[in-house]
């Protein structure tokens, strides 16, 4: 008779899957309040956003960034007077390998955290029986895991065309992280945040970069004003858009397309990079057998991130939009903090997005044409060319201002955008001064430093009480 294997048995207090920005939080913070956790995890701990995605991603556009500069720099006229003899030389092998040691520096970072924190890991990919018990294969073998609380953070992953199905040279963003050479001609379909970051990033490092949006314009989630820096930037660098256009499939060498006045065309490409979007990573690990109730394509939850079944709570991606990391941690940590008998909810008054790039866009509560029907609003703009910090940095020609969206009847702020280079550090306080409720008036008496960005959102708030300084 054959010898019967035993499978090892882990029992836990908490089951985390996942260990990715809400995944790897969820399970320090229990950590710190005396749980006991387990931490299951296929990939390198990190997830989408530590490994493939958020900082690879703003690494190479940095980089990028500063391979434009000197590429100016080079030119016959110089750069603020900083003039280069010979155009410089790119090794995107060199680039590519200080983005990985970037990306290798924070996962180690994360699994010391994790160690202090008392967590055990398991290194797998785990597939529940029911709903407090899964089996994990590691490559040691299988093990099972049960758990008196489950925390589900399985994130997203890209979304694949029917038409377009990765492999060859049809790639997603993760692909875009990893390529060995940067490619003569890019065709990336989709113009939302993901393409256009990852365009933009490889039009600078020297790729001739098409986009096609099947939509009328690029950025569809941001109101039109807030797009226009952008698109002028698109048009100034060559980079071609195809709007209203329909992605075909390959052929031959490139993107066979049809565009809005119908004509059929193929977009020679040496890649072609697919960013229609993200999915909720709900198939595979035994979702059905957990008994989990569903909010359309996202796993149901109530405002304490709890599903029906109890013990068992979902956080990040996986329970829906929006589909931001620090959307997924704050959820981590509210959860293990309820799982060790505290009070939360989650109710924030805003999550800021922040879109990297050329300029970068920065959003938080409500736009001038989100606001219900009925509220009277102020708004008011100032733009980045009369700010000394903007100029000073040669950030401020390029069309790209900060805006603040108030209530009239009590100047409650209700929304912050704005579109410019370097303003994406200005996101904590666009979520502070909503957070806290404050109103214009508490902007405008707040003395903020100078020569910096943030004079902008002090301007913005007096412009909208009528007395802007510097305009």
């Amino acid at each position: 008779m054959a010898e019967t294997i035993k499978t090892p048995v882990l029992n836990a207090g908490v089951l985390v899957v996942g260990g990715g920005p809400g995944g790897y939080v969820a399970a320090i913070r229990a950590g710190q309040l005396g749980l006991d956790i387990v931490l299951v995890d296929a990939d390198r701990l990190g997830g989408t956003c530590l490994i493939r995605g958020c900082i690879p991603s703003k690494a190479l556009i940095h980089a990028a960034g500063l391979y434009e500069e000197m590429t100016l720099a080079a030119a016959s006229s110089g750069r603020f007077g900083i003039h280069l003899d010979a155009k410089p030389a790119l090794n995107f092998s060199e680039t590519m390998a200080w983005k990985e040691g970037v990306v290798d520096r924070l996962n180690g970072g994360v699994t010391a955290l994790l160690k202090r924190a008392k967590v055990r890991t398991l290194a797998g990919r785990a597939v529940f029986s029911d709903a407090k018990r899964c089996t994990v294969e590691t490559a040691d073998g299988p093990v099972t895991v049960v758990a008196e609380n489950v925390i589900l953070a399985t994130g997203s992953l890209p979304v694949e065309l029917p038409n377009l199905p990765f492999g060859d040279k049809v790639i997603s963003s993760t692909g875009a992280l990893s390529l060995t050479a940067v490619p003569k001609r890019l065709v990336v379909v989709g113009a939302g945040y993901i393409g256009l970051e990852l365009g933009i990033a490889y039009a600078k490092l020297g790729a001739q970069v098409t986009v096609v949006e099947a939509q009328d314009r690029i950025l569809p989630l941001y109101d039109a004003q807030l797009t226009q820096p952008v698109r002028r930037w698109l048009e100034k660098h060559g980079v071609t858009v195809h709007l209203g256009a329909k992605a075909l499939g390959q052929e031959g060498e490139g993107l066979a397309i049809e565009t809005q006045d119908g004509q059929r065309q193929v977009l020679p490409a040496d890649h072609i990079l697919v960013t229609v979007g993200r999915r909720p990573n709900t198939e595979g690990w035994g979702r059905e057998a957990m008994g989990l109730a569903m909010n359309g394509r996202f796993i149901a939850v109530d405002d304490r991130c709890a599903t029906p079944t109890t013990g068992v709570y979902a956080i990040g991606d996986v329970v829906g939009e929006p589909m931001l990391a620090h959307k997924a941690s704050a959820q981590g940590e509210m959860v293990a903090e309820i799982i060790a008998g505290k009070r939360r909810r989650f109710d924030p008054v805003s999550i800021v997005a922040v879109c990297f790039t050329e300029p970068e866009i920065v959003t938080a509560g409500l736009g001038p044409d989100e606001v219900p029907a009925g509220t009277e609003t102020v708004v008011g703009q100032f733009p980045w060319a009369a700010n000394g910090r903007a100029l000073s940095m040669d950030a401020g020609d390029d069309g790209g201002f900060v805006r603040v969206v108030a209530r009239k009847a009590d100047h409650r702020i209700l929304g912050l955008q704005a579109v410019g280079r370097h303003i994406s550090e200005l996101a904590g306080e666009f979520a502070t001064l909503l957070e806290m409720g404050a109103v214009l008036e508490d902007v405008a008496g707040i003395i903020h430093a100078h020569p910096t960005l943030s004079e902008g959102v002090h301007e913005s708030a007096l412009k909208a009480l009528g007395h802007a300084i510097h305009i």
